[in-house]
């Protein structure tokens, strides 16, 4: 008689499938293009471009894999990683998801309800851009709209402070030191680019638990 699977196993069996099919994918399109156009590209200059951009994102890779596994869980980091935008879209709904419930990271409630949240912003991310892809033509007169500008260019720093303040306000203790960190770095640093912000943001992430750590030890928390 085969034996029943538990739901964690399951998870990691389906998530390992889905994750390697995904990679196949992934590497088959440049491959199909390559081919179908003729386009090989020079050995030499893609060992000399992998090398000069592939370490940045085995960094991130590694850092990002132990900061958001304990944060979102087996099936939410599965479906995460393999959909994207996990510290700007699935991280924020997971960790609202598990507070709203009251329910914690790393308890089995807590990875029933981050995989939830996650598949659910993941189907709703797929079905606003496809809406957004049908409806861009004739919306784009409205989206160029002047009046409309000011809303855009804020749009992410709106989305970012509200999650912010509710996160912050648990603990200001805690989010003071990354605060201020990420603050004076781009004060004095403004031309960083998305693949340095990447890797700052993982590197924050475990600031702020040796942080806690210290300040737990120390009674400060």
């Amino acid at each position: 008689m085969k034996k029943q699977l538990s739901y964690i196993d399951s998870v990691h069996r389906d998530g390992r499938i889905w994750s390697l099919s995904i990679m196949g994918l992934m590497l088959l399109y440049p491959l199909a293009v390559a081919l179908i156009f003729g386009a090989v590209p020079d050995g030499k200059g893609l060992l000399v471009g992998l090398g000069a951009t592939a370490p940045m994102y085995w960094a991130v890779g590694i850092v990002e894999t132990f900061t958001f596994v304990p944060m979102l869980g087996a099936g939410g980091s599965y479906i995460s990683f393999i959909t994207g935008n996990i510290s700007n879209l699935k991280l924020p709904c997971a960790l609202s998801a598990m507070d709203q419930m009251g329910v914690k990271a790393n308890s089995e409630e807590g990875e029933v309800i981050s995989t939830i949240a996650i598949a659910v912003s993941s189907i709703v991310t797929t079905l606003i851009i496809v809406l957004g892809v049908i409806l861009i033509v004739p919306l784009t007169p409205v989206l160029n709209a002047p009046v409309l500008a000011p809303a855009f260019a804020n749009l992410l720093p709106a989305l970012f402070g509200g999650l912010g303040v509710v996160f912050i306000s648990r603990n200001w203790k805690l989010a003071l030191v990354p605060l201020l960190l990420m603050t004076v770095l781009f004060i004095f640093v403004p031309a960083l680019g998305s693949g340095e912000v990447g890797i700052m943001a993982p590197v924050c992430v475990v600031l702020t638990v040796a942080l806690a750590r210290f300040m737990y030890k120390k009674n400060m928390l």
